[in-house]
């Protein structure tokens, strides 16, 4: 305690003039107050807690049940922020609180001695490794908030594009219905890809510092990682962690969870980081790729056909990738489950631009889906079934009406050949022909 009580008589000395109030009010963070109406108060540090400590009340909280550990340690409910452990919620605070009575001659913090929330018990929590999410009541107004204050780098006066991306290609994972959490190896490849395409020229490829940070602004979850996330700003040490735990990871399950089934909180959500850090920055193009322009107007960004038929090129591309590096592709695109690319699916929904496809359509469906997705199902003029290509030249975008008829209607066959060359002739338009 040495180092502790130097910090706490330097501290007191430069705040004495303000009294009581200021020893309330002031305190550094990781400080609390005990029995601040006795004379001799001594302040702790919340700091000292450790991980054990917190699994030991973890264990006496599963023992009594919710009402059983509040009741007796004289907590509320939280209202925020709740720690996540082996699939389990638990009242942050009041974890926080009783772990503290666990520490080699300490004793409980009671509530009134100390704060909860972001800055101090989610702070804490996550520096010793544990998961800790916004709660129940997220909105999309508090999401937008959180947003719009993310602690990023910048230079020249331009915030650095690592966390932006990294959150944009998350929300079109939910959006697409991906798990929420992937593998270190495949946020890996993927992420620095959209940097390396989309971040400032100066960034580089660090992948594991904006999922560091985004786990400690509670935004990022890191599954069954059993020991202290580092820091985000911690040179090369970060990534030698992530390089040996490999944890999995994504976005917070109330934050995948809006994102994915509001399109006015997604589309909020968008909007702000591109307001926000894309300064001098067009991120049509990203958008247009990961799946997250409103293909029927009121985009987050007002999209040229130029950036969106770039991204219909990039989309192409990597739908030929998929193919290529898969060893058993004809084994199995002739099962049952079939295999299909999502590159290739985005592409023929950025190419129609949210309406059907059939130049004989005649009753295109204007209305969207609950989660702000046009009505329309991306078809296979050549049954993938049977050997077609899963190209976006030899695919069609169709309303329920235009796909019933293409599969079993008594026109399809007349029909088919109309398709074929519609998808191949749009495919012209949009990118370059597929190779023969």
């Amino acid at each position: 305690m040495g180092s502790l009580g130097g910090r706490l008589r330097h501290w007191r000395q430069r705040h004495v003039a303000f009294g009581n109030v200021a020893r309330r009010n002031y305190l550094p963070f990781g400080y609390a107050n005990v029995g601040m109406h006795d004379p001799g108060w001594l302040t702790v540090a919340l700091s000292d807690v450790t991980r054990d400590a917190v699994l030991q009340a973890i264990g006496l909280y599963d023992q009594l049940g919710q009402d059983g550990f509040l009741e007796r340690y004289g907590f509320d409910r939280a209202r925020q922020y709740l720690l996540v452990h082996e699939g389990k919620r638990y009242d942050s605070k009041a974890i926080v609180g009783a772990a503290h009575g666990f520490l080699p001659g300490e004793r409980l913090l009671a509530s009134s001695e100390f704060s909860g929330g972001e800055a101090t018990v989610g702070r804490l929590l996550r520096r010793l490794g544990f998961t800790v999410q916004v709660g129940e009541a997220l909105t999309a107004d508090r999401l937008v908030r959180l947003l719009s204050k993310l602690q990023v780098y910048r230079r020249d006066g331009l915030p650095a594009l690592y966390q932006p991306i990294t959150l944009l290609w998350a929300f079109g994972r939910a959006f697409d219905d991906e798990p929420r959490l992937a593998s270190w190896a495949e946020t890996r490849k993927q992420v620095s890809d959209l940097f390396n395409r989309y971040g400032r020229p100066w960034e580089g490829d660090r992948v594991y510092y904006p999922v560091a940070a985004l786990h400690g602004a509670g935004l990022w979850e890191l599954d069954a990682v059993p020991e202290t996330v580092p820091s985000a700003h911690g040179g090369s040490i970060p990534q030698r962690w992530f390089d040996e735990h490999q944890p999995r990871g994504g976005l917070a399950e109330p934050v995948h969870n809006l994102v994915r089934d509001s399109p006015e909180a997604r589309s909020a959500a968008v909007r702000v980081l591109v307001d926000t850090y894309f300064l001098s920055a067009d991120a049509t193009e990203l958008l247009a790729e990961l799946g997250l322009l409103a293909p029927t107007g009121g985009s987050p960004v007002e999209a040229s056909f130029a950036a969106m038929s770039a991204a219909y090129k990039r989309l192409c591309t990597r739908a030929d990738v998929f193919w290529q590096n898969r060893d058993t592709t004809r084994a199995e695109r002739t099962t049952s489950d079939l295999i299909r690319s999502r590159d290739a699916r985005r592409a023929v929904l950025l190419r129609s631009c949210g309406r059907c496809e059939n130049p004989r359509c005649a009753g295109d469906i204007q209305d969207l889906t609950v989660r702000g997705e046009p009505i329309l199902e991306v078809d296979h003029v050549q049954d993938l079934a049977r050997g077609g290509p899963d190209h976006p030249a030899q695919m069609i975008a169709l309303c329920p009406n235009c796909h019933a008829i293409k599969t079993r209607g008594r026109t399809r066959e007349e029909l088919r050949p109309v398709l074929l060359e519609t998808a191949r002739k749009k495919h012209d338009e949009w990118g370059d022909p597929p190779e023969s």
